[in-house]
């Protein structure tokens, strides 16, 4: 029961009133309860088969379903006979536990070299907030490490007095943490989430004497996880099963450090783009205009990948420690692009763009994007005027097949959603297989308008567990909420769409019942968007939950979807009823 004040001394009173099964719900059970009042294992393993898709289901995977719901719903003893009501049916289905939207294992062949996987990727992962005052913390690493996320980034700077190294943003406010507690909370925490291999990156800004300090750290803290390449020059990179429990190491070679930074005038001199893309003309638009101001700005603030174009080379044989850790170098792009993307035959490598140098470089050369990805690795980061740690679009990057989005994880935004949506597939192990048209060696990025693939018809049935996640007064004041459900589309332009359901006012257990259909030219890449608001006459409408699940991995059949918050932590109870089929 909600009580809402009206007028200062009027109430009225709600009863939270549990929503009937929808009427689909209600006819598969009359169906295959064969219009019997209770449904039995074997009736429900053919619904399982029927409707849910599930050909390899049991009869005894139906009975352990039975024995949980009634264990949960009645206490019942497990040698009594069992079977279902339409209310235990129903609470089966809402079940996100039970009845779930996608697998949870992992199921994507993980035999194929790393450049064939798309791969959870942080950006600058010890800060705590923004990129120009917050703290640096092993923190933020661990909570991603706990999600699964599997690159994480250090940016190394010599400490005060010059004799140890700190992590933090380098030329900002940013206040700095230990290497070591980052490299020791990493060993503690690299696993927990997924058995999968964990990536550092490391921008250094180091002596040679500090950087044989670090290889000394990585191979003391490490030990036996430390993943080292046999040769100098990988020809291939291993495969994610051959390096479970491993850490890898990812820098550029050996660079001297240089305390007086006798080029950093010329760094003001020249636009970092203009570096990449030599003197080739290109027509901006407005925002691309924004975005090479933008590149200026960054240079003051020394973005990782923008300020390495202007340090030279120096005899790696200085610190022979350090450069035996890299397992994937680093490379750095001068002159042409098109030179950069030539795939070497007998050595792989990474590369690192902006998120505005990569938009720039699919008008022409995504053929060689795509190309270059098929063996070597590309790394797409945020553009250095994202002072407040938000995101970009990372559909742009997947589509030619970069495997590393550098995200920031601390902030929150559809972009993350997005990002977390895409890497709750195969298990959430942080690793996802690339569709194999981005292996093929002929692959063109830019082919004409594709035909539709697949279409996905989606129903929206209802929702519940508000009550028992957000206070009575927490969307209003005056009375229910007023909700309605976005679902949509995120992945190659022609796909991407969004539409809503009616609002249901002063209800709680929302019943919509209302179904789309959604056309894809690439399912491979698309991404399921739901999002519930809570209406709002007067004021911005409320946020009330959201999820991206790749549709790829939707199984079908009704299924009960969990909400999550705008930090995409899973709420305890809210939760959707939904169902799927491909058409």
């Amino acid at each position: 029961m909600g009580t809402y004040r009206m007028c200062g001394c009027f109430t009225r009173k709600f009863k939270i009133i549990e929503a009937a099964p929808p009427p689909d719900v209600i006819a598969a059970f009359e169906k295959y309860a064969e219009g019997g009042p209770q449904m039995t294992a074997e009736q429900l393993h053919r619904f399982l088969v029927d409707v849910q898709g599930q050909g390899g289901a049991k009869v005894s995977d139906a009975e352990e379903i039975l024995l949980q719901v009634l264990q949960k719903r009645h206490h019942m003893a497990k040698f009594r006979k069992h079977a279902l009501t339409l209310d235990d049916f129903h609470h089966y289905l809402f079940s996100a536990d039970l009845n779930p939207p996608i697998d949870n294992k992992v199921h994507h062949d993980m035999t194929a070299p790393l450049s064939h996987y798309f791969i959870y990727t942080g950006h600058n992962s010890y800060l705590t907030g923004n990129q120009l005052s917050s703290d640096c913390s092993d923190v933020p690493i661990i909570k991603a490490l706990k999600r699964g996320v599997r690159v994480v980034e250090l940016d190394l700077w010599p400490n005060s007095t010059k004799d140890d190294v700190d992590v933090l943003h380098g030329r900002t406010l940013t206040a700095p943490v230990e290497l070591i507690k980052c490299l020791k909370s990493i060993k503690e925490h690299a696993f927990s989430a997924s058995e999968y291999p964990v990536v550092i990156t490391l921008e250094d800004h180091l002596t040679p004497k500090l950087q044989a300090k670090v290889a000394q750290m990585v191979t003391q803290t490490f030990g036996k996880m430390l993943f080292r390449p046999e040769s100098e020059c990988l020809k291939e990179f291993p495969a994610p099963e051959d390096l479970k429990y491993k850490i890898l190491i990812s820098t550029k070679p050996p660079k001297e450090y240089l305390e007086a930074q006798t080029n950093k005038d010329k760094e003001k001199e020249k636009d970092s783009d203009d570096d990449v893309w030599g003197k080739e003309p290109t027509e901006l638009t407005a925002e691309q205009e924004d975005e090479k101001t933008d590149s200026d700005a960054s240079d003051n603030n020394q973005d990782d990948e923008d300020s390495d174009a202007f340090e030279p080379e120096v005899d790696s044989s200085r610190a022979p420690g350090y450069k035996s850790l890299i397992a994937i170098p680093g490379g750095k792009i001068t002159g042409r692009l098109k030179e950069a993307l030539k795939v070497e035959p007998d050595k792989v490598r990474r590369l690192s763009l902006s998120e505005q140098a990569l938009e720039k470089a699919t008008v022409s050369y995504g053929t060689d994007l795509v190309r270059f990805t098929q063996k070597n690795f590309l790394r797409i980061y945020p553009k250095g005027t994202r002072f407040n740690s938000s995101n970009y679009k990372p559909q742009i990057g997947w589509m030619h097949g970069a495997q590393m989005i550098a995200f920031n994880m601390q902030g929150y935004g559809r972009s993350l959603w997005l990002m977390q949506g895409m890497f709750r597939a195969n298990g959430g192990c942080g690793y996802v297989k690339k569709p194999d048209f981005l292996m093929n060696v002929d692959a063109n990025s830019e082919r004409a308008k594709l035909p539709v693939k697949k279409r996905l018809r989606v129903k929206v049935y209802m929702g519940d567990g508000w009550h028992l996640d957000f206070k009575h007064t927490h969307f209003d004041t005056y009375s229910p909420p007023d909700f309605y459900t976005k679902v949509g589309i995120a992945g190659v332009p022609d796909d991407e769409i969004m539409k809503k359901t009616k609002i249901k006012e002063d209800n709680w257990t929302p019943v919509w019942d209302e179904e789309f259909t959604f056309p894809l030219t690439v399912p491979e890449l698309a991404l399921l968007r739901v999002e519930v608001h809570e209406y709002d006459m007067s004021e911005k409408d409320d946020f009330a939950g959201q999820t991206c699940l790749p549709v790829s991995e939707l199984k079908q059949g009704i299924r009960a979807v969990p909400l999550f918050d705008r930090k995409g932590e899973k709420l305890n109870s809210t939760r959707l009823l939904m169902r799927f089929d491909f058409v």
